[in-house]
Order: structure tokens, then C-alpha cells, then sequence
């Protein structure tokens, strides 16, 4: 037997993309279902970035889910570049006029929206597999699932693939209706998660002749630091004594002297890769965050870009349902990829700058050199560089 379901809009994905949507579409009167191929608990247990630009948290705060992100978040208004053994402050609030960014990490964003979602009713599917979508390039589009053994088919009006770059939302496109571009960065950043104090109460980006350097936080008693390393390693051959030396030696001597060390809770090496799919609408089915973009770490673009993504995506189903106006739906794919372009060619050009390639001519070296002195020592520099890290208009 197959149980039969029926909702406006399905949401493949439970990550933050797909919660957030979901919780603009309750609050809005539009109802929606979401199905999610892990359990919740696995969603809560990934490890990812947490620097929200502010009209991040704007959008969060219209979802209504941002009072713990007010409690809790750091709010910085700036962070520190660092090379040659120095480091420079840009000074985001006073070059963008006013705007700054939100440390909270994407775990907590993740928690508040499923804690929003359980209070409101609103159903996840979670653990769902064999998911399959069918009908969105018709008028009947829908998705079949197996969930607890149980064999369902969801009805829906519109398809929102929020399931990121593995997902099947949109493996299910046909090749010929979508276009990928990728570039794939020849290092990775080995990442270490500590309950250790920040080193400092900014974040500080470094470039280094052993590579790139990343001191960032969680909060005021959790640090994150990440090292560029070969993609050749392995994390399980980095003890912790050897990450922190690595890390010191890295660091100008101000923040190797204060650099306060201990155990890992978590210590893994992520891959760097621009990706982006287009266009993003395929009929009745829409893809947004991962499943249609990534952007290297640099910058903390990946989270902001799918939230730009939701608030495009909830505006154009908003305006369907209550004005019966097309408009949105129309645009979605060019408004989003307009942004999307723009943040891409910021993070590219940012670990361009920042990280040391592989066998790298001292030409290269010395022009990465040039440029970060120019930025430090322009206003107009570091005020291009500020409006692209606290994140464009939307």
C-alpha cells in the first residue's frame, strides 16, 4: 500500500536552506512538507561555518527565529588580514556605513528553525530513502519516498530542492536542461575545533609561506582554526600537538603568544570548490543553496548565498499565492545567480589572494604580495573587500 500525501510546496532538505524556506512559507500561510534523507540528529551533528552577513540575520529575524542568535551571537565589526608577520584591521562598520557580521554557528541556526518547525506542526519526513521526484516539468509534480518501510507519494504545487551538492533534487534535472561550471582548488583546509578561548576577538585571515591560516570562533569559549594543507592529507595524521605547533608558527607573535591550546572535539579536512548550476528553475522545481552552488570557505559565503536563495524563493511563492502573480516565480533563477556570480568571483579572488598554491612562482608570490599591501593601504580597496564580506544587497 502507498500512503498519499498532499502539501503547496515539498522541500527536499533539512539543512538550514530548507528549514528557513519552510518556516517563511508558515509564517506566510503557505503549507509545506519537507523531506530529509538523514535523521535529525545527524542534520544537528554537521560541522559547518557560522559567519552571517546581516542581511542574513534580517531574514532570520523576519522568520522569527533569531532571539537566541541575539542572546548568544557576537557581532563583529571587523576582522584582521595578516601577512608578512602582521596583521591590518579592516574595519567593516565604518566602510560599509554601519553593516557588520554575526558570529553563531550554523548548528544553532539549524536548531532554532527545527525548534521553530516543531512548535509550529509543521511536518518533516526524516529518514526518508529512495526518494524520487517525478512531474516538474508538468502541472503535477510530486515525489515518492520510503519512510519507516512505508511507501509515500507527496502531491505538491511546486518543488524546492534544498538537498544540497549530493542531493537528488538536481540529479533528477536532465543533463541536457542544466549547465555546471566547477573549479577545483588543489588544497584543503584542515580544520580543529577546541573549547579554548579565540586567540583573538576577531577573526584573522592569514596568508603565510606555509600556507593560509583561518583563527575563528563559535563563541566566546569555543575556537575553530583551519590550516591549508595538501590535498594528499590525511587528518588522522595530525595529532593535536602538531596542529597547534603548526598553527603557531603561522601566526604573527602577538597571537602565537596568546594562543591558548587543548584538546580537539573535532578535527576533519574539507575539500575547496567553486561550483555553480544554472539556471535554478526547472518548471516547478527550484533548487536552492548547495544543490546549486558552492563557494570555497573564504569569506563564509555558503550559508548567506542559500539564504539569499530562500528569501528570492519564499518572495516569488509569497507573491504566487497571494497576488496569483507569476513575477517571482519568472525571475528566481536570474535574481539568484546575479548574486550568486558576485559572490563567487568575491570568494575566488579571496583564496586566490590568501592561500599559497602548489609550486608557486615567486612572481605569483610576489604580485599576491602587492595586492594585499594595496588593500590595506586603500581605503577604497578595503571598502570593495568590506561590502563584499558583510554581503550585497539583495
Amino acid at each position: 500500500m502507498t500512503k498519499t500525501l498532499r502539501t503547496q510546496v515539498l522541500i527536499i532538505g533539512a539543512g538550514p536552506a530548507g528549514l528557513l524556506l519552510g518556516q517563511l512559507l508558515h509564517k506566510a500561510g503557505i503549507d509545506n512538507l519537507i523531506v530529509e534523507r538523514q535523521t535529525g540528529d545527524y542534520v544537528l551533528g554537521r560541522i559547518r561555518a557560522g559567519v552571517l552577513e546581516q542581511t542574513t540575520v534580517e531574514l532570520l529575524d523576519r522568520a522569527g527565529v533569531a532571539a537566541r542568535l541575539h542572546a548568544e551571537g557576537l557581532v563583529h565589526h571587523g576582522f584582521e588580514l595578516m601577512f608578512d608577520g602582521q596583521r591590518h584591521h579592516i574595519d567593516l562598520s565604518r566602510l560599509t556605513g554601519g553593516k557588520s557580521v554575526t558570529v553563531y554557528g550554523q548548528t544553532e541556526v539549524t536548531r532554532d528553525l527545527m525548534a521553530a518547525r516543531a512548535a509550529a506542526g509543521e511536518p518533516t519526513l526524516y529518514s526518508a530513502t529512495d526518494v524520487e521526484l517525478f512531474g516538474f516539468d508538468g502541472d503535477q509534480p510530486g515525489a515518492r519516498c520510503t519512510v519507516d518501510g512505508e511507501r509515500i507519494e507527496i502531491h505538491c504545487d511546486y518543488i524546492a530542492g534544498c538537498d544540497g551538492y549530493h542531493g537528488v533534487s538536481r540529479a533528477s534535472v536532465p543533463a541536457e536542461a542544466i549547465r555546471t561550471h566547477e573549479k577545483v582548488y588543489p588544497f584543503g583546509w584542515l580544520g580543529l575545533l577546541s573549547d579554548t578561548p579565540p586567540v583573538s576577538h576577531e577573526l584573522i585571515y592569514g596568508r603565510h609561506e606555509r600556507g593560509f591560516t583561518l583563527c575563528s570562533m563559535r563563541s566566546s569559549t569555543r575556537s575553530r582554526y583551519y590550516l591549508q594543507v595538501p590535498l594528499t592529507e590525511q587528518a588522522g595524521d595530525w595529532s593535536d600537538e602538531r596542529f597547534w605547533n603548526e598553527l603557531r608558527s603561522r601566526l604573527d607573535p602577538a597571537a602565537a603568544a596568546a594562543l591558548v591550546t587543548g584538546p580537539s572535539l573535532e578535527k576533519s579536512i574539507a575539500p575547496l570548490r567553486s561550483f555553480v548550476a544554472e539556471p535554478m528553475r526547472f518548471g516547478r522545481l527550484f533548487l536552492a543553496g548547495d544543490a546549486a552552488h558552492i563557494v570555497p570557505p573564504t569569506g563564509a559565503k555558503g550559508l548567506n548565498l542559500a539564504a539569499s536563495d530562500v528569501h528570492y524563493l519564499s518572495q516569488a511563492l509569497i507573491e504566487h499565492y497571494r497576488e496569483r502573480s507569476e513575477a517571482g516565480i519568472a525571475h528566481y533563477s536570474a535574481r539568484c545567480l546575479s548574486r550568486i556570480w558576485k559572490a563567487e568571483r568575491f570568494s575566488w579572488w579571496f583564496t586566490s589572494l590568501m592561500h599559497k598554491l602548489p609550486n608557486e612562482p615567486e612572481i605569483d608570490a610576489k604580485l599576491h604580495r602587492a595586492e594585499l599591501e594595496y588593500v590595506v593601504s586603500s581605503d577604497a580597496a578595503m571598502a570593495s573587500m568590506a561590502e563584499n564580506y558583510v554581503g550585497l544587497p539583495w
